[in-house]
C-alpha cells in the first residue's frame, strides 16, 4: 500500500482502544510528537484513539501539514468497524479487545496497565506475545516497541478447535458420538 497514481496516499490507520477503562498512561504515549512522527515515518496516516474514562485528552490534529491526522473519542457501542478499518491496533490488555483484533488478523501491539491490581490480562497477553501472535509493551516501552516492530514476524491466531473436548464431555456424560 503506497502511493497511488494521482499522488494521494492510502489511508493507513492506528487505531488505539483502552475499552471501558481509565488508561490515561496509554493515552498520553501516543500523544506524544516522538511517538507521532514514528508513526508517520513508518507510512500510518491516522491516529484514532478510543479513551475511555480518562481524563487526558489528546491533541487532535488534521494533518493539513503533513503530519499524522489525530482524531479521538469516548465510548462507541462497537469498535468492530473501527478495528476493521485499523491497519495497526494498539490496545489495553483486555481478552475481548485482544481476540476480536486476532480474529480480524490485524496486527496488535498490547499495552499492559500496570496501574490494575492482579492483572491477569498481563498473562493472557505476555503469553499470546511469546507465541508471536502479538507485540506486548508497557506504557514507558510502547515507542521503542514500534520503532523495533517487524509486523511480517506476526504469525495469525487460529483459535483451538473444541469439538474434541465437546466429544469427550458427551462420552462421559454417556451420549452418544454423532
Amino acid at each position: 500500500m503506497g502511493d497511488s497514481d494521482d499522488g494521494i496516499k492510502s489511508e493507513r490507520t492506528v487505531f488505539v482502544t483502552v475499552g471501558t477503562t481509565c488508561f490515561d498512561a496509554l493515552v498520553k504515549a501516543v500523544d506524544t510528537q516522538e511517538f507521532k512522527k514514528e508513526l508517520s515515518a513508518r507510512g500510518y496516516t491516522h491516529l484514532l484513539i478510543q479513551m475511555g474514562r480518562g481524563s487526558y485528552f489528546p491533541k487532535k490534529s488534521t494533518g493539513e501539514d503533513g503530519s499524522l491526522v489525530v482524531d479521538y473519542f469516548i465510548f462507541s457501542s462497537s469498535i468492530a468497524d473501527n478495528l476493521r478499518s485499523a491497519s495497526l491496533v494498539i490496545s489495553h490488555a483486555g481478552s475481548g479487545s485482544i481476540f476480536e483484533t486476532l480474529r480480524l488478523r490485524k496486527p496488535l501491539i498490547v499495552v499492559v496497565n500496570e496501574d490494575l491490581m492482579d492483572n491477569h490480562q498481563s498473562e493472557l497477553a505476555e503469553e499470546l506475545a511469546e507465541r508471536k501472535h502479538l507485540f506486548c509493551a508497557h506504557p514507558q516501552t510502547l515507542f521503542q516497541t514500534v520503532a523495533s516492530m517487524n509486523l511480517e514476524s506476526l504469525l495469525p491466531y487460529h483459535p483451538g478447535d473444541a469439538a474434541p473436548v465437546a466429544k469427550l464431555i458427551n462420552r462421559f456424560l454417556g451420549f452418544p458420538d454423532d
